[in-house]
């Protein structure tokens, strides 16, 4: 751009003159080289001007006012319990529309009702609330823009009723759970009820149910949390009726999941969905869980990727039950009793798309409480509408994939993988009833029972049809695999 010059009494140009206040406190022009800014003189060039005037600025912005919670009684470190004055905190704090500022310290309370707009912000590792009794700690009927950060949440074992967390918020839009620790609850940690928002950047650890619960949420963002610990469960994500749920589990960090309340695959898995549609499941690292990583049941459109999950009891990535629609893909899989299944076509599951995982280390042993009738030592186990490709397995005890199970067996193909070290490679169902299947491809080595094989449930029944061809089983193709 052109600068625009003036032409003075003399006829000599020069850069326009700026208006300034001068210390005088008079109006007039400036040097055109200098201006100043109190008592200091700065060359007045573009660069200068607007880091000048950003300067004067940033003390505006980092000053935004706050309620700090000594004015209301609040005395880190008190002895005595702090409840009445803590609510009164919090409803003053909401209807101001300020945030509630805690000194680090501990708090001791009880039960505190979090109105809407309620902001409470801690010094992070420092600002402790220690739960003396209740039916949850911080608790909000109605969330709307109910902000929680910097908080150490201590439920010290305190009883709280059935399906209540120590934190719980219900209804609200634009909730935050970020950089807290909630610790120590006799029941589920954090539950959240028909909530849009985000939980970011939490530990939760030692509840003695599950840590995080989402029920019929409304977008909600569950990502970079650490979970630990949890007696039954790690992260529910759960509707009352199927449909539309769209929560994305991303980024966590999940560990030492047991399974306390027993059961078939309800307790013991790091993250499970139910009845969630369109739910995304995605870069967690999962260590150490009695039955699964991921568990979806009757949960549809679902996303499971880029996972890294090790040491599970049974089946590390399970979608089960009445799903229709499932992505599983580039996730890593080391040590579990199977590997990824996506089953149930008895009760409609169907369609599913697996893809460049790598699985290794099975074994063939499952958890107490799972039929003992079911398998076990399986790669990648599926029964209808399915693509299996790109997929690595080595170390399966039983077979690298098994397609269908009785007659439970439609329209699956099979094709660009590598088996490594599995007895049966490919087991295929050929029993009465049972559909299509394409196998074409795929690279078996070290299969000593055969590279394909046909199964009527447990029992093989056919020769390695990868040598010998299908015969009579014109539902399927088998050609191109490369066995070694």
């Amino acid at each position: 751009m052109r600068r625009a010059f003036v032409q003075d009494a003399n006829g000599s140009q020069s850069r326009p003159s700026f208006p300034f206040r001068h210390s005088s406190g008079r109006h007039g022009p400036c040097d055109p080289d200098c201006t100043l800014f109190g008592v200091f003189r700065v060359p007045l060039d573009r660069r200068s001007f607007f880091l000048a005037a950003a300067s004067l600025a940033l003390p505006v912005a980092a000053s935004a006012a706050t309620l700090d919670s000594a004015s209301f009684g609040l005395k880190p470190d008190a002895g005595d319990d702090q409840t009445r004055n803590f609510q009164r905190a919090v409803e003053t704090a909401a209807g101001s529309r300020l945030p509630l500022r805690l000194a680090p310290g501990s708090y001791r309370i009880g039960e505190i009702r979090l109105p809407a707009n309620c902001q409470i912000q801690g010094v992070r590792g420092q600002t402790r609330l220690v739960f003396q009794g209740g039916t949850a700690c911080l608790v909000s009927p109605r969330a709307d823009l109910v902000t929680l950060s910097g908080l150490v949440i201590d439920g010290g074992a305190k009883p709280l009723p059935d399906r209540r967390g120590l934190v719980t918020l219900s209804h609200g839009r634009g909730v935050r759970v970020e950089d807290c620790e909630i610790l120590g609850s006799s029941h589920h940690g954090l539950v959240l009820e028909g909530v849009e928002g985000m939980v970011r950047g939490n530990l939760v650890t030692g509840a003695a149910k599950a840590a995080i619960v989402a029920l019929d949420s409304k977008g909600l963002t569950i990502s970079q949390n650490t979970v630990r610990s949890a007696a039954n469960n790690g992260i529910l994500v759960w509707r009352t009726l199927a449909g539309d749920d769209g929560t994305m589990v991303e980024g966590n960090r999940i560990e030492d999941i047991a399974a306390r309340d027993g059961g078939s695959g309800q307790n013991g898995n790091a993250i499970n969905v139910y009845r969630a549609g369109n739910v995304t499941v995605s870069g967690n690292r999962i260590r150490g869980c009695a039955f699964s990583a991921v568990r979806a049941n009757a949960a549809a459109n679902i996303a499971v990727t880029g996972n890294n999950c090790s040491g599970l009891g049974e089946t590390a990535l399970y979608i089960e039950f009445g799903f229709e629609g499932a992505v599983v893909a580039n996730n890593i899989i080391d040590g579990a009793a199977l590997g990824v299944v996506a089953t149930n076509f008895n009760h409609g599951g169907r369609l599913a798309a697996i893809h460049g995982n790598l699985i290794r280390n099975l074994t063939n042993r499952r958890p107490a409480g799972t039929d003992p009738n079911d398998p076990a030592g399986v790669g990648i186990a599926v029964e209808a509408d399915a693509a299996i490709s790109g997929n690595i397995i080595e170390g399966a005890p039983s077979a690298g994939i098994q397609l269908g199970w009785g007659q439970y067996l439609r329209d699956v193909s099979v094709t660009g993988n590598v088996i490594k070290g599995a007895p049966v490679g490919i087991a295929v169902s050929v029993a009465p009833g049972a559909g299509h299947a394409l196998i074409t491809d795929n690279l078996v080595q070290g299969a000593s029972q055969g590279a394909v094989v046909g199964m009527e449930w447990k029992r093989p029944v056919t020769g390695d049809l990868a040598r010998d061809g299908v015969g009579r089983f014109a539902q399927l193709t088998v050609s191109g695999n490369r066995v070694r």
